[in-house]
């Protein structure tokens, strides 16, 4: 952004107060560079418009977004552009989701001296939801259908360790979920089932999520989490916010990374995940972190889509394929 367009967002001194510019004038003043707008052209062709039009959206309804950068949102927006997934919160495929960290900045002291010092800092981070997994799964034009959701008492009737096949069509006797299922059938007619109960879900949680390391969670207290009522309408996020929104999504991110049919883009996705899980704390105004939580190396803490809509997911390719030119413009 030009020193020019920073004049013109605080105002002319001359006739008026200078004023800070506001975060949403920032980030459209950056959107209306060159290169922000030829990036988004490449990926997204003539719909990048509209694309960033939902990217102004998203920051003008997002107060806690604001307070980041407007240019790195805009560099975590551009990973759903490549993808080719919506940003909108309505729509659950992408999110991109502000997340509070501490590094080292050289602040000025009152004697006109600098020292570097820890300080918090916001920064987006971007998420691909459930949904948006799935969605690039389809794309591929290999599965025929993908289905995952909770399994409750009474439903698991057996399974094979040696096949990996598992019967689910027993009568649900209570509201206690007792595990997590993913499964999926490609057009050659291939098809894996991942299940993994609540135990062994919280034990894969505890060991490889960087939010709960450096934390006082034990495997104990998720099963606890687990024990709570499913919400499909729940807006928490984390393990420790939405522990049966993070395992539906854990179970289909881990089945089709591993036996599933993976094009560029869901390689792409999946690294992204990676990413993500590398960074950290939500900001939230809903509780208050100690300043162990903060994201420092080590001590990082990821986060689950910020609108999780529906525990169970199954999802046709041929129903897809009818109306994907109608929901995802992208």
């Amino acid at each position: 952004m030009t020193q020019q367009t920073t004049t013109q967002l605080a105002g002319d001194a001359n006739n008026a107060p200078a004023r800070a510019p506001r975060p949403v004038d920032i980030l459209k003043a950056v959107i209306k560079e060159d290169e922000v707008q030829q990036q988004f052209r490449n990926a997204l062709g003539k719909n990048s418009g509209t694309f960033l039009t939902s990217v102004v959206e998203l920051f003008t309804g997002d107060s806690k977004l604001q307070k980041c950068e407007p240019k790195r949102v805009l560099t975590e927006c551009l990973k759903a552009a490549t993808l080719r997934l919506p940003i909108s919160k309505a729509l659950g495929f992408a999110f991109v989701i502000p997340y509070k960290s501490r590094v080292k900045q050289m602040v000025q002291k009152a004697d006109g001296s600098y020292k570097e010092e820890w300080v918090d800092v916001c920064t987006p981070s971007f998420q691909i939801g459930y949904k948006g997994l799935i969605q690039l799964a389809l794309r591929t034009g290999q599965y025929r259908t993908i289905n995952a959701d909770a399994v409750y008492e009474g439903e698991l009737r057996k399974g094979s360790k040696l096949t990996g096949i598992y019967d689910f069509e027993g009568e649900r006797i209570s509201d206690k979920v007792i595990g997590y299922f993913c499964y999926f059938e490609l057009l050659n007619g291939f098809s894996k089932t991942l299940y993994m109960s609540v135990e062994a879900m919280a034990a894969h949680a505890k060991q490889y999520s960087k939010a709960l390391s450096g934390k006082d969670t034990t495997v104990e207290s998720l099963l606890q989490m687990a024990n709570l009522p499913v919400a499909p309408d729940s807006k928490q996020v984390g393990w420790l916010g939405n522990f049966h929104g993070m395992a539906i999504k854990t179970t289909i991110r881990n089945l089709l990374s591993k036996y599933g049919y993976l094009s560029v883009e869901l390689q792409k996705a999946m690294d992204y995940e990676t990413e993500s899980d590398e960074k950290a704390v939500e900001i939230s105004a809903d509780r208050q972190l100690p300043a162990s939580s903060v994201a420092m190396p080590g001590n990082e803490i990821d986060i689950e889509d910020a609108t999780y809509e529906s525990v169970g997911v199954n999802a046709d390719a041929q129903k897809v394929e009818q109306s994907k030119e109608e929901e995802f413009p992208y």
